[in-house]
């Protein structure tokens, strides 16, 4: 939105609606992950935009690229700079972060002019939350995402939610989310919410 759009819609009262970014950190069609998002969206709904990042064919990260980045890589960055927030919803990988999503954040952390490596990057000063799908792992998992988000320069917002695989759900594909973890997720987008309305 263009500063003179936000001025008219200030002076008209208007509240600036924010753009929040979707992570599926499962890269699986339905993914349990995938549906928890969708939950997500639907309590978002006429609170903020959401849009899914296309990260797919982002390759693998190596400096030989990185100097005439790949077309994926450039819309990705592109995607996460127009973002005002981003949620991750974060399957569980050996009680780790998916190795794709590390992958991907590595990426889109690295500074955008390579003469200043310290320069600002894609991601940097956004503000990230996490949620995630998994039987077990949840903690130690979050922990990690935790002390990533600092070093990659941005900043968290809420509690993270975790969600369990109900048993039926490995032969239907459909997750059930509980009312439990509808309200943390209410929680979370509100406290998201708040952390980015103050900013320009």
């Amino acid at each position: 939105m263009s500063i003179i759009a936000k001025l008219k819609g200030f002076f008209k009262g208007e509240k600036e609606v924010k753009n929040i970014l979707f992570i599926d950190g499962s890269l699986r069609k339905g993914s349990f992950n995938h549906q928890l998002a969708q939950a997500t969206e639907e309590i978002l709904a006429g609170k903020a935009n959401v849009t899914y990042l296309d990260w797919a064919q982002v390759p693998v990260f190596s400096q030989d690229l990185e100097a005439n980045a790949p077309e994926s890589v450039v819309k990705v960055r592109e995607a996460i700079q127009a973002a005002d927030a981003i949620w991750i919803f974060s399957p569980v990988y050996n009680f780790s972060i998916p190795g794709s999503v590390k992958n991907l954040l590595d990426w889109a952390s690295r500074a955008l002019d390579l003469s200043d490596t310290t320069g600002p990057s894609a991601i940097g000063g956004k503000v990230l939350t996490v949620s995630s799908v998994a039987n077990a792992g949840h903690e130690p998992m979050f922990a990690i995402y935790k002390d990533l988000i600092p070093f990659i320069r941005t900043t968290s917002a809420g509690e993270f939610t975790k969600a369990t695989v109900n048993p039926e759900a490995w032969g239907t594909g459909v997750l059930e989310i509980s009312d439990e973890t509808k309200a943390s997720l209410s929680a979370q987008a509100d406290a998201l919410l708040a952390a980015i309305s103050t900013e320009a």
